[in-house]
């Protein structure tokens, strides 16, 4: 009887830690790993990368905004890349279903997240938040670039980018403003004088060597190596803007001081010139946008952002460029569609293109089209009444996004030599008298079209 009890006692023992044991597995599987963001694997009993510091890092910062309603995506570049290359299984992976850590735990610096400032409601408590969480922080912050010609707020502050480093891994939250031509704008990254400059690798980060401007993405939200996080709905989009995004500013200060010296034509014909010339403009950007053709403020339109942030109102035209290897075939009819009858065309494809389209009220639209030589671009202009050809040459150039007239719209990065080439060192003077064929310093004869091609090269309408 003895023996039989022993066997029952030692049964029960045995059924008794096995149940036990099963607990603590239990236990440590979905409290433990949900706290610490470790787990079990199915396979190997730990999820593999899971205890790197970029992980934790990017899983802290991630709790921290979450507890805090502070809405950030990801704008990392590395990651977006890798998300995309694999995106259809990435949007198919539910919470807890990742058994290895294939994103935020590849080695690197940085993590890149993004914020839009106006639904970030309790900045300073985030702040201290973070640093409570063992985040250190840095704020950068910088004069609001929209406000330098109004004498009372151009002291103005706004925040621009934060950098919090957990351990020897950093977040880079990029601060977006919203811009009147309806984009995302963030600032330069500049260090001021008391600021440590060793505090993280600088040089690395992808965001704030120069001001940025971004369309306004869409976002969805997904899991990434068991995080739910916010990316925007198209990172191919979005990838490719990173390398074409730099921004610069009208010069408002400037602009202040033309008109200071030069009063402003507020004549109700130059006020009504200049609303019929944004109106010109912005139906010239959105035809050309569909057709995903790219180009730029130039000439006359292009001098009147740079001098005095608005339309000249004596040029009596709107001036953009695009590059030749742009053009397409259905531009003119494009533009015929929304109510642009083509002026005339000058030139052809090869050699001197150049489209005049009729808007209302006797305002017109040019296009030039630029062509590249080896050691500068060119656009050409033709007489026609005598068939004569005119170049005008222009130092190489790249673009960049600026604001005008409410738009987000190209200009050259290179601005003041483009302005030179056209208009020559005295550009900010006014000049009402303007003679395309003589006054630019720019432009050389360029020969003569054979009478043989006028019908083709000259199309007035």
């Amino acid at each position: 009887m003895s023996r039989i009890n022993k066997n029952v006692i030692l049964a029960l023992l045995t059924l008794t830690s096995s149940a036990f044991l099963l607990f603590q597995l239990y236990y440590y599987k979905h409290y433990l790993s949900a706290k610490n963001g470790t787990g079990l694997s199915k396979s190997k009993g730990s999820r593999i990368g899971f205890d790197s510091t970029q992980w934790r890092a990017v899983k802290k910062f991630i709790v921290l905004t979450s507890s805090q309603n502070v809405p950030v995506f990801l704008i990392d570049p590395l990651i977006l890349e890798l998300i995309n290359k694999d995106f259809e299984q990435v949007k198919n992976t539910s919470h807890g279903s990742t058994s290895e850590c294939k994103f935020f735990c590849v080695p690197r610096d940085f993590t890149t997240f993004a914020l839009r400032y106006h639904l970030w409601k309790n900045e300073e408590g985030w702040f201290r938040i973070a640093e409570n969480m063992g985040f250190q922080c840095l704020k950068i912050e910088s004069k609001d670039p929209r406000l330098d010609g109004i004498d009372s707020l151009s002291g103005t502050e706004i925040p621009l980018h934060y950098i919090c480093r957990l351990a020897n891994h950093a977040i880079h939250l990029v601060v977006f403003h919203e811009r009147s031509g309806n984009y995302l704008w963030h600032g330069h990254l500049r260090l001021k004088g008391h600021m440590d400059r060793k505090f993280v690798p600088f040089r690395k980060l992808q965001f704030g060597r120069y001001p940025g401007a971004f369309d306004r993405p869409e976002l969805q939200q997904i899991t990434v190596d068991g995080l739910e996080i916010l990316i925007p709905k198209d990172p191919v989009h979005f990838l490719e803007e990173i390398p074409r995004s730099r921004f610069i500013e009208c010069r408002y200060k400037e602009a202040r001081a033309f008109f200071q010296q030069y009063l402003d034509d507020n004549t109700v014909e130059a006020m009504a010139f200049r609303k019929n010339a944004k109106e010109l403009l912005q139906l010239a950007a959105k035809t050309l946008k569909k057709l995903g053709v790219q180009f730029w403020l130039s000439s006359g339109t292009c001098l009147g952002w740079y001098r005095q942030c608005n339309i000249i109102p004596y040029s009596k035209d709107v001036d953009l460029g695009i590059f030749i290897q742009d053009y397409k075939s259905d531009i003119i009819s494009a533009f015929q569609d929304v109510g642009l009858p083509l002026k005339h065309k000058f030139g052809k494809v090869e050699d001197s293109l150049e489209l005049s389209f009729q808007g209302k009220d006797d305002i017109k639209l040019d296009i030039f089209f630029f062509y590249e030589e080896t050691d500068h671009m060119w656009n050409g202009g033709t007489q026609a009444k005598t068939g004569k050809k005119f170049k005008y040459l222009f130092p190489k150039f790249t673009l960049c996004w600026t604001e005008f007239v409410d738009m987000k719209v190209h200009v050259p990065c290179e601005t003041t030599e483009y302005i030179e080439a056209n208009y020559g060192k005295t550009w900010k003077i006014p000049v009402k008298t303007w003679d395309w064929k003589r006054s630019p310093p720019n432009v050389q004869p360029n020969g003569i079209w054979p009478i043989s091609e006028w019908d083709e090269v000259i199309q007035l309408y």
